[in-house]
């Protein structure tokens, strides 16, 4: 039996873990992983349950049947089932260690997505996405009309049933409409040097002021540039000794991490947007096993 999931958020109050609890009691399922958070800022609730229906409880039953308890109790929720993966978008431009990352996570099953499509607006790494039996769209920037060129993209959002678009080092801005419509579905990556170094070069400026900390930041696409709620962050520590040039080398590997954890626990529903901060549960028990080693 896979283990199904069950989000829910609502106001803080007392009750919320015992409803739920015993419902699935009474639904015959059983717990194995749960975990919850007061935001007490925000006086909200969130839960991430996971659970086996033992009895042989399915999804739409489950659904239906718990509408009486969110009624009661005031709560937004949502039942998956993580067989089910989400159809990703992957976006890149011209550096693609992300996207060769990515795509051997996903080879390996180690990250748990469906690739729809892979789109860039050139064609550097056509014949990689190729390679891997997957479809990849060249959508280029035509005069600088970026209008066109996203409504291609969310006509490919729209035919594939994409659910999460990942801007694997995608260089071009996206368009504050475009964010508002996909928002909290579009992770994007970069370096945590801002708002320190900002521009061309980075890693370069980095150097030259002898930073000792590299770091990645991984966060949902919004209208403000690069200051989305945050997903995941890492860093790696340089010394004198490092040039430029390693700078770059150690931060690509820093940003391959990050996207990858962040896009892992989107997927598994782990992650819960509440006003500017992203809630990210820990993973259940064998949520990172892989199918199969190298």
């Amino acid at each position: 039996m896979n283990n199904l999931i069950l989000t829910v958020r609502c106001e803080s109050k007392r009750g919320i873990v015992a409803a739920i609890a015993g419902f699935l009691a009474d639904m015959g399922c059983n717990i194995v992983d749960s975990a919850q958070f007061d935001d007490l800022a925000n006086q909200a609730f969130f839960m991430r349950t996971s659970f086996v229906p033992e009895t042989g409880a399915k999804l739409d039953e489950l659904r239906q049947a718990f509408e009486a308890v969110a009624q009661k109790h005031g709560l937004e929720f949502e039942f998956f089932d993580p067989a089910n993966k989400v159809k990703t978008i992957i976006m890149v431009s011209r550096f693609g260690h992300c996207l060769n990352d990515i795509l051997y996570r996903w080879r390996i099953g180690a990250l748990p997505i469906d690739i729809v499509a892979v789109v860039s607006n050139h064609r550097d790494y056509e014949k990689l996405v190729m390679d891997n039996d997957l479809p990849f769209h060249h959508i280029a920037i035509k005069d600088g009309n970026k209008e066109a060129a996203e409504g291609e993209l969310m006509k490919l959002v729209e035919t594939t049933g994409a659910e999460l678009v990942v801007l694997a080092r995608y260089m071009q801005v996206l368009s504050d409409a475009l964010c508002q419509k996909m928002s909290g579905r579009i992770i994007n990556i970069h370096h945590s040097f801002l708002p320190s170094f900002k521009g061309a070069n980075p890693y370069k400026q980095a150097f030259q002021r002898g930073v000792k900390l590299i770091g990645a930041t991984a966060h949902y696409v919004t209208a403000d540039l690069d200051e989305g709620p945050i997903i995941e962050q890492d860093t790696a520590r340089v010394t004198h000794a490092q040039s430029a040039s390693d700078y770059v080398a150690i931060g690509r590997d820093v940003e391959c991490q990050v996207l990858s954890r962040a896009i892992h626990a989107h997927v598994q529903h782990r992650t819960c947007l509440s006003g500017n901060r992203v809630i990210v549960f820990p993973a259940s028990p064998g949520a990172y096993a892989s199918e199969r080693m190298g």
